[in-house]
């Protein structure tokens, strides 16, 4: 829970006041200095303090395009508690349209990060450091790598409960049971003892209208949820749950048509797309091998052997 008063970053944050610190990282070559904006709202009132997170992929628009989004409709100025937005935490892969940080490096691979480490390695450590212990919830928004479309969905541990049931508070059209990545920023923080939601949404290096819609709708009643903003939960359907998936792997190289819509469930030897050459001379239909629901396909046009191409729940 907060407390009167919050300290963030070195600074005492005002009670209902906007509070913009920037986080430090390091200079560009040319000795430009490189800040991540930090945006604080703490209200007046004790309640828990949640971190809106996006970009820590840079090229991954969509989430960032959420916190916008948030930040726009005013759902981040709490009446209750604190909430904290990072709307682009990779700054330097957002200014290049990157996945990575300049040394190469996957910043969602470094964490908790080391003080005199890489330079991912250093800016993890000062997260893992400076912001991560004075906060309980945090929702992390991703997408797609590359051209890898995803349907809205919750990622969090089938064993996690608190995360489970805030999951299904957000109301997404998918959950996905999917275990932490060592080193992700999701599993630093669940050792830390901390609530997180993952959302994926879309695909890298584009705006989507309705991802967009469906982060603001399930942040806004998690929110609601925890106490920290009024108003009434909306809940449109039971979100449909992923125990167990498979990627489905292209056989061949060739040009890549998608017969199959996202979300979908299809049925065992259904078509979910075709490989072919651009000469006319071959064709070859990429079939279900099971039942189950699509959750995520990649929108490439050109596909080598061995590219996942779509990833499948398996329905029991």
């Amino acid at each position: 829970m907060s407390n009167k008063p919050f300290t963030l970053l070195g600074k005492v944050i005002p009670e209902g006041k906007r509070t913009v610190i920037d986080l430090k990282i390091a200079k560009l070559h040319t000795r430009t200095t490189v800040n991540v904006p930090v945006i604080i709202e703490h209200s007046k009132n004790p309640g828990p303090v949640v971190l809106l997170l996006a970009g820590i992929h840079g090229d991954e628009t969509n989430g960032v395009g959420i916190v916008r989004e948030i930040i726009d409709l005013k759902l981040n100025k709490p009446k209750n508690g604190t909430i904290i937005c990072i709307p682009v935490f990779n700054i330097f892969g957002y200014l290049i349209q990157t996945r990575e940080f300049p040394d190469g490096r996957d910043l969602n691979r470094m964490f908790p990060g080391s003080k005199s480490g890489s330079l991912a390695g250093q800016f993890a450590y000062q997260f893992s450091e400076k912001i991560a212990p004075y906060v309980d919830y945090v929702i992390d928004f991703h997408t797609g790598g590359g051209e890898r479309d995803n349907i809205a969905q919750i990622r969090c541990n089938k064993d996690d409960a608190k995360g489970l049931e805030l999951a299904k508070i957000f109301n997404p059209p998918m959950i996905v049971h999917s275990n932490t990545i060592i080193k992700s920023l999701r599993e630093t923080l669940h050792k830390m003892g901390k609530t997180v939601l993952l959302f994926e949404g879309g695909k890298s290096k584009e705006l989507s209208p309705t991802i967009i819609n469906e982060g603001v709708n399930g942040t806004r009643n998690v929110l609601i949820h925890l106490g920290l903003i009024e108003g009434e939960i909306n809940v449109r359907a039971t979100p449909i749950f992923i125990k167990k998936a498979k990627w489905i792997r292209a056989s061949d190289s060739g040009m890549f048509k998608v017969r199959v819509q996202n979300g979908a469930l299809v049925k065992k030897k259904e078509v979910l797309g075709v490989i072919q050459d651009p000469f006319g001379e071959f064709k070859k239909k990429v079939y279900a091998p099971f039942n189950g629901y699509v959750f995520c396909i990649n929108k490439t046009p050109i596909v080598n052997k061995g590219d996942a191409l779509f990833h499948m729940s398996i329905n029991d």
